[in-house]
């Protein structure tokens, strides 16, 4: 059972996990340091109970206690009990939800074992908004994409952010950052996937025309200013684009990962 610990002191070391939390590189640079992410919202806490992470602690305030009793009673972690205004002035931010926990982030997985086990993988070339990242993570849990991959430069998904947009999804998708960005296309290749670049390029086919698709299916999407880089594009099987109205020429970049996702699921 975790450790109830009622909190009266803002300045509290045992609290260090929560500070910051609205300082974006102060946040990375601790959570790389000690090996933790931020779960924020019961949902998001219990998912990742429920997918093996260890919590390292728990921060809330008393009245969401009861609803998470199951996955404190689960754990030895200490639970840091305070008011919610005391919980919103270490934070910096208002936690609605009301729930955090301090998360052991897991060990990174292997891209080659990624890639083994799945059949659809949405590919991400340095995506820099966490809201992006969280959003196509949700985006592949649900249309059945089973695995992302990340440049190095992408953002962190496990963020708080990113993990609370996805509402968990980075927890039971797998995913695997890339060292050797450059020769990512022959990895997949050699991993027997078909790539389908999503590109402005005028020799990009329109999805409505992509017919059967490949059993192994890998959809790569680029930044959200510049899109892919030329490596990319000239390195995928496919280059495919989403036809657009009204003179748009782009959509949001977790939309158009929805988009082709749904229609190559």
């Amino acid at each position: 059972m975790a450790r109830i610990v009622h909190v009266d002191d803002l300045d509290d070391p045992r609290l260090a996990d929560y500070l910051h939390l609205r300082d974006v590189q102060m946040r990375l640079a601790h959570e790389s340091e000690h090996g933790i992410y931020l779960a924020e919202g019961e949902k998001v806490v219990r998912r990742a109970h429920e997918a093996g992470h260890e919590a390292a602690s728990f921060l809330m305030a008393p009245r969401w206690l009861d609803g998470l009793r199951d996955v404190l009673d689960a754990s030895d972690a200490p639970c840091f009990v305070m008011s919610e205004k005391d919980v919103e002035r270490v934070t910096g931010f208002h936690v609605h939800r009301g729930a955090l926990s301090a998360v052991r982030r897991p060990a990174p997985a292997d891209v080659d074992d990624v890639l083994a086990a799945a059949r659809r993988v949405v590919v991400l070339e340095d995506l820099v908004d966490h809201t992006n990242v969280g959003a196509i993570f949700r985006v592949a849990a649900a249309l059945g994409f089973d695995a992302v991959l990340l440049s190095p430069r992408c953002a962190d998904p496990f963020y708080r952010r990113a993990v609370k947009v996805a509402m968990g999804a980075v927890f039971s998708v797998p995913h695997a950052r890339v060292d050797d960005w450059y020769g990512t296309p022959a990895l997949l290749s050699r991993h027997g996937f078909t790539t389908y670049a999503m590109t402005l390029a005028d020799d990009a086919v329109s999805l409505e025309d992509v017919g059967d698709v490949p059993e192994r299916l890998a959809l790569v999407v680029g930044s959200e200013g510049p899109g892919l880089t030329e490596h990319w594009q000239r390195s995928s099987d496919v280059r495919v684009t989403i036809p657009m109205a009204a003179g748009i020429d782009s959509l949001n970049v977790a939309t158009s990962v929805a988009v082709a996702c749904w229609h190559l699921r």
